[in-house]
């Protein structure tokens, strides 16, 4: 032991951490008493070409699948990180890859922290429900159960869907801004045809602000969603090629120039406000215009 820590120029009680983790890691390490006593590998064990710690090994996999690298290299660097992984962290891995939902195609979002991001994809997977501390955006602290659907990595960030009991509604928690997490005895049944990722567009789009607006306009979902993408208005398709679209908004000054750039008729419903920015707009528009016209016919002339 004592040749062992001057090599590794640590003290023993370090050695003995080493091993611990060592054996933490499903690497057969024996312990050998007397006087050339020591530790050593079990007989016949060869040391796998890559150690990772849980949370090096969650932000390479995760790191992966969210894009870091994209096509079949992706595919099959996982594939040989996870044969070298011991079973027990190998399965907690698939369950946070398993119990993961995009809003767009994976590209940004960044790992949460660990044992949070750990903790809640094992209650995914086994329906079982979570405890967590969580700190809202105005800065109020909670404890609350959440019986988790599923989670979504949306625009950098990483949420969680699922139902609050003690309300009795469904509820999107953004995972860096829970503290704690624990899975506590129980069990749930999840919805059977849940779309994780469109219940959290939605949340977004239907979200309490200043402004609730309403504009019918004449064009298709695809065509709207161009300028206004799912978590910020719910389009619903009505006859004639019409769609209504909904968005609640703290200021409106921003949304004339986005109707006018979809380039299609529309009808303000609500609220009065907006109508007159849209005029305002409108009569800003034709003076530019007008002005320009002067000015060609004086250059002219």
């Amino acid at each position: 032991m004592a040749e062992l820590a001057s090599r590794l120029e640590v003290d023993e009680r370090t050695v003995r951490r080493y091993v611990d983790h060592l054996l933490d890691l499903d690497i057969p390490v024996e312990s050998v008493r007397g006087r050339y006593g020591g530790y050593r590998l079990a007989s016949g064990y060869r040391m796998p070409p890559l150690m990772l710690s849980d949370d090096e090994a969650l932000a390479v996999l995760v790191g992966l699948v969210t894009g870091l690298m994209t096509g079949t290299a992706s595919e099959t660097a996982a594939a040989k990180i996870r044969r070298v992984l011991p079973a027990r962290l190998r399965g907690r891995l698939d369950a946070v890859l398993g119990s993961l939902a995009f809003t767009t195609p994976p590209g940004t979002p960044a790992a949460p922290d660990a044992p949070v991001l750990l903790a809640i994809a094992d209650a995914v997977t086994h329906h079982r429900p979570v405890a967590i501390r969580y700190t809202a955006a105005d800065g109020r602290h909670s404890e609350r159960t959440l019986h988790p659907y599923r989670l979504v990595a949306h625009s950098g960030r990483w949420y969680v869907t699922g139902a609050d009991p003690a309300l009795g509604e469904d509820r999107t928690f953004r995972l860096d801004r829970i503290a704690t997490a624990r899975t506590p005895p129980g069990s749930f049944d999840p919805p059977g045809d849940l779309d994780a990722a469109q219940q959290l567009l939605t949340g977004f789009a239907t979200a309490s602000y200043r402004y609730e607006v309403t504009v019918r306009i004449q064009g298709t979902t695809a065509q709207i969603r161009t300028r206004l993408p799912a978590s910020v208005a719910v389009v619903e398709p009505l006859a004639d090629g019409w769609s209504r679209v909904e968005l609640r908004v703290e200021r409106l000054d921003w949304l004339p120039g986005v109707l006018a750039s979809l380039d299609l008729p529309f009808v303000v419903e609500r609220p009065d406000a907006l109508r007159g920015l849209v005029v305002a707009l409108a009569e800003r528009l034709l003076k530019s215009v007008a002005g320009g016209v002067a000015d060609d016919l004086a250059s002219s002339s």
